[in-house]
């Protein structure tokens, strides 16, 4: 499906336009109303759909969560040539200098999520005007369709958590009367609707494996009941955990580890290289291409500030810095597992310390191989600005500049690498945590070991040129002995950062456990002395969880838009 979709997109147009241009021209690459009459525009319509979900871009993410989940989180710094350089990310990790007015990441990131919900509500429209005889995938592409919105409102839900929620029968007169002050369990609800008829409408197995199924719905589903289940007040604080939600979320990852059709990869890396993109792992995800055709190709830009600022083969733009907090939590005791309450005492010696090896799958290290490529390893003069953010790297959605998926569009980087939206060692972990909040944390034992397992078996591509490791590596299986909820609920908090450090959940899990105020205030309290940029950093709780309503759209709604608290 990868180059189907893409080719789709590229033959049927980008843009489902309303603007009027002059009477002697037609735009190319414009659909009229007139054109969406067959099957096959209407084919082309769902494949922009599935488009909208990549077109994210450098200031305006709507699938990386580098900034708003990495970065906003104890994972990682800006990064980049100083704090004024893309100073809206500065203030994002300072908390208390997010504004309304933010036109990058706050509001930028607002208007194009909007863009993928309207991508799909014009294309629903467009199906349900043929008939089953007429259009036999009607029912399929209707519940992919609906699986594409949920996924974009389940982001905007996760940043600014109220929002205006619409299906595609609302007119331009009822958006506009649509408000974002929906209670917040009817919310959930509302976007669940949109992936529970996915569960109902969607085969099991897509021949084009770029499209939404049954079990990549059941999985997205389960993933919004457990943060529905954690109930918070009008001030986003915890204030209960909804069993029956829980239950919910067993109950629908066990449908996906039960259908056979994922497992976990035989080694980490192959979720990050494209020559194992697609595989085993991978549940959902977000389809590129390069070498298309077209110029570009349809790369993935939202990391592509993210690569090493000095190495000669990249040479731009040295942001997302992984903090030396992430660094300290990789390190393991005698026994392989992780210090726990004492990981950042010190700052780690990584000349004597053990390590769990996922460290070398996401830190660039001097004198550490560089995404699995031993003959350039890692040096500290590729750090952009060390005085400043210190001396790591990023790199688990970082490709080599001699990979076949690598573009260089000037100075910024570009990769025809996929995007995973879900994979297999989430939902391990998302059954696990559902287990343990049921006070079942036994079963959430052996789901933990097996991602445990899986991280120290990933070493194969971690050698350097003379086939030593760069680190001492020493991860082991939890033992049941001890294995109480609260050391269960340690366990999984803490491997769930090790597994996708980086990635961007971060921050959203330290919001839906309830606990982001007191884990990152005692992270700035600890690292401004490191890092002094974060002197005045602060999180406060009650506005911090979440990112203000953008004033341009409180304005553009003459006040319907209620804005967030403590903005």
């Amino acid at each position: 499906m990868k180059k189907n979709i893409i080719s789709g997109i590229l033959a049927m147009g980008l843009l489902v336009s309303s603007c009027q241009a002059p009477l002697d021209y037609t735009p190319t690459g414009v659909l009229s109303s007139s054109d969406l009459t067959s099957p096959t525009a209407i084919e082309g319509l769902v494949t922009a759909a599935y488009a909208a979900i990549g077109n994210g871009d450098m200031i305006g993410p709507i699938y990386s969560n580098w900034a708003y989940g990495s970065v906003r989180s104890d994972d990682a710094y800006k990064g980049g040539g100083g704090t004024g350089d893309v100073g809206e990310i500065d203030a994002l990790e300072h908390y208390n200098l997010v504004t309304p007015t933010m036109d990058a990441f706050v509001t930028r990131t607002w208007k194009n999520l909007f863009k993928s919900i309207s991508r799909a509500n014009v294309a629903l429209r467009a199906v349900n005007t043929l008939s089953e005889s007429n259009f036999p995938n009607k029912k399929v592409r209707l519940a992919e369709l609906r699986f594409l919105r949920a996924h974009s409102y389940f982001t905007m839900k996760l940043l600014y958590k109220n929002i205006p929620i619409f299906d595609e029968t609302a007119t331009g007169d009822d958006i506009l009367k649509t408000s974002n002050t929906l209670p917040n369990d009817e919310a959930w609800n509302k976007i669940a609707a949109d992936f529970q008829f996915a569960i109902d409408n969607l085969p099991d197995t897509q021949a084009e494996i770029g499209r939404a199924n049954k079990v990549a719905a059941q999985a997205y589903l389960a993933k919004l009941r457990l943060f529905q289940a954690y109930e918070q007040d009008d001030k986003h604080k915890v204030v209960n955990i909804n069993k029956t939600r829980l239950q919910e979320v067993v109950t629908l990852t066990q449908a996906v580890i039960s259908s056979g059709k994922y497992r976990l990869s035989s080694d980490i890396a192959e979720n990050f290289i494209p020559e194992t993109e697609n595989g085993p792992e991978s549940i959902f995800a977000i389809q590129f291409t390069i070498n298309d055709g077209t110029t570009a190709g349809r790369l993935s830009f939202e990391d592509g500030l993210n690569y090493p600022h000095g190495a000669p083969q990249y040479g731009c733009c040295g942001f997302h810095a992984p903090s030396q907090n992430l660094v300290n939590a990789h390190a393991t005791d005698a026994n392989g597992l992780p210090l726990f309450d004492s990981f950042n005492n010190d700052n780690v010696d990584l000349a004597k310390a053990t390590v769990d090896p996922r460290l070398d799958h996401t830190v660039g290290i001097d004198g550490h191989p560089y995404k699995y490529d031993n003959t350039k390893p890692f040096s500290n003069s590729w750090v952009r600005d060390p005085g400043v953010y210190g001396n790591y790297h990023t790199m688990r959605y970082q490709q080599l500049a001699t990979s076949s998926s690598y573009f260089k569009l000037g100075p910024f980087m570009g990769t025809s690498k996929n995007y995973d939206i879900l994979r297999y060692d989430d939902i391990l972990l998302i059954q696990a945590e559902a287990y343990i909040e049921l006070g079942q944390q036994d079963k959430a034992l052996p789901l933990i070991n097996q991602v445990r397992t899986r991280a120290a078996a990933s070493t194969g591509r971690l050698k350097k040129l003379d086939g030593t490791f760069a680190s001492k590596y020493n991860v082991k299986p939890y033992v049941s002995a001890g294995w109480t909820q609260e050391y269960a609920r340690k366990a999984l908090q803490f491997e769930r950062r090790l597994e996708f450090a980086t990635e961007g959940p971060r921050f959203f899990d330290l919001v839906r456990w309830g606990i982001a105020e007191q884990t990152l205030n005692a992270y700035i309290a600890k690292e401004k002395v490191r890092r002094p940029f974060l002197a005045t950093a602060k999180f406060t709780a009650g506005r911090d969880e979440y990112l203000p309503i953008p004033q341009a759209e409180i304005t553009f709604t003459n006040g319907l838009y209620k804005q967030n608290p403590g903005y």
